[in-house]
């Protein structure tokens, strides 16, 4: 399937190759067990961190892991969140994302075509959302992520597309450059 993917965090060229699946995980897989020792110890003892400011980087942890834990006990043909790639249909949704993703800050480097060959997750950015400190709604939340039935708020979804497997960079359609360090 042909696709595009906004190249943020580690450049791309036309041509590089990636092979992603359980053992060949993403960087989000990497950010998420830097926080494993907090998530383990919110979990064990949630009511000390009950209206404690929690950090971004510490609720994606809490989603991710919720999300990945849902997923294999009731999705297990989806690619994992933490060994994939997020990439659109359109060069149009593609550019929405890279402007989204420039302006938290985060390097963004340009959007590729790409060709991938593994498995695929169409889902609903909307689904998204920020861990808590209960585990019980964490996975209530995770379920409804991966169950991809309509808003209940009647919103239109916002397209959000995972693959894995051997996927390969085509084309570099687009260059951007932002926050490049």
């Amino acid at each position: 399937m042909i696709y595009f993917h906004v190249i943020s965090d580690v450049p791309k060229t036309a041509g590089d190759r990636i092979l992603l699946d359980e053992a060949h995980p993403n960087f989000v897989r990497k950010r998420v067990f830097e926080q494993i020792g907090i998530v383990e110890d919110i979990y064990r003892d949630p009511e000390a961190y009950m209206g404690k400011e929690l950090s971004h980087e510490i609720r994606v942890a809490l989603r991710e892991l919720a999300m990945e834990k849902v997923r294999r006990a009731g999705f297990p043909q989806y690619p994992s969140r933490m060994a994939s790639l997020y990439v659109s249909r359109t060069l149009r949704e593609a550019e929405q994302w890279a402007e989204y993703f420039a302006g938290l800050g985060r390097p963004t480097y340009g959007i590729a075509k790409i060709e991938a060959e593994g498995r695929c997750f169409f889902g609903d950015a909307h689904k998204c959302f920020d861990g808590s400190v209960s585990e019980e709604e964490n996975l209530r939340k995770a379920e409804i992520y991966w169950r991809n039935g309509p808003n209940e708020d009647g919103r239109e979804p916002i397209s959000e597309i995972l693959v894995d497997g051997d996927i390969r960079f085509v084309e570099i359609v687009k260059a951007i450059n932002a926050n490049i360090r």
